[in-house]
């Protein structure tokens, strides 16, 4: 058997996480104190991804064991990929569309919205944070200085006002996602393959997890996580959570 030569993706991938975790650490501890604050107030936490696979991390923080019990995922079905890839292209470049999704799942004031996008400059992600922040809502931003930085002031996919998301969170997150979403050159093959932003995205949404719980505990609250389903006793664990949020969380 040959030896396993993945050209450093694993390695590259370590790096960003740890990456994360020395520069984004007090970041990620402020934005576990304003969801350990929801919890507290018994408030939802919504989350957003702005198009494409960065939709999936809702996925991954929604009804998910030992995941928090109050995230509201704000879901789109165009936006995702399980639309068909060329539509949600154009929708997540759509002005507009990104509030209109606001408006339906009607954020209040001092309500909590994670924004996934590692782009952070399309319009369906640009227009959400616009609508939230009118709504008074607290905006914690996960995406990339570098795509933000670096691309074009004047590239189409830009929302037309030249706005980045970084602009409008209160707590922002730097997942150091590179122009082009790829970590891996093969040599004599010049197009990068082998992205990782997602394994990074979904890194972060489970740290602010962590930090939100252990915040909790240190305030003598009891933050609601769910319990595996598929594990003994997970129903009937769950069954509380579910008749409590089943009417305030769209999804469940």
């Amino acid at each position: 058997m040959s030896e396993v030569n993945d050209f450093g993706y694993l390695d590259t991938t370590l790096e960003v996480l740890r990456r994360v975790e020395k520069e984004q650490q007090e970041n990620i501890e402020k934005a576990g104190a304003l969801m350990a604050d929801a919890i507290a107030n018994d408030r939802l936490i919504h989350v957003y991804g702005g198009g494409g696979h960065t939709t999936l991390v809702m996925g991954e923080m929604f009804f998910r064991a030992g995941g928090l019990a109050n995230i509201n995922p704000i879901m789109e079905t165009g936006l995702s990929v399980f639309n068909q890839a060329i539509k949600y292209l154009e929708l997540e470049r759509c002005v507009n569309y990104g509030r209109s999704i606001m408006k339906y799942y009607r954020l209040e004031k001092d309500d909590l919205l994670i924004i996934f996008h590692n782009i952070g400059i399309n319009p369906a992600t640009i227009d959400a944070a616009m609508e939230a922040k009118e709504r008074g809502a607290k905006i914690i931003a996960v995406s990339s200085s570098l795509w933000q930085t670096e691309m074009p002031a004047d590239h189409f996919i830009r929302h037309p006002n030249g706005r980045n998301l970084f602009d409008f969170a209160d707590v922002a997150i730097d997942d150091y996602n590179p122009v082009g979403d790829c970590a891996v050159t093969v040599p004599g093959f010049e197009t990068p393959i082998a992205p990782n932003s997602n394994l990074v995205d979904f890194y972060i949404a489970h740290r602010l997890e962590i930090e939100a719980v252990r915040i909790c505990v240190e305030r003598g609250i009891v933050p609601p996580v769910w319990h595996s389903a598929n594990a003994p006793g997970g129903d009937e664990f769950n069954a509380h959570y579910i008749e409590k949020y089943r009417s305030r969380v769209k999804m469940l």
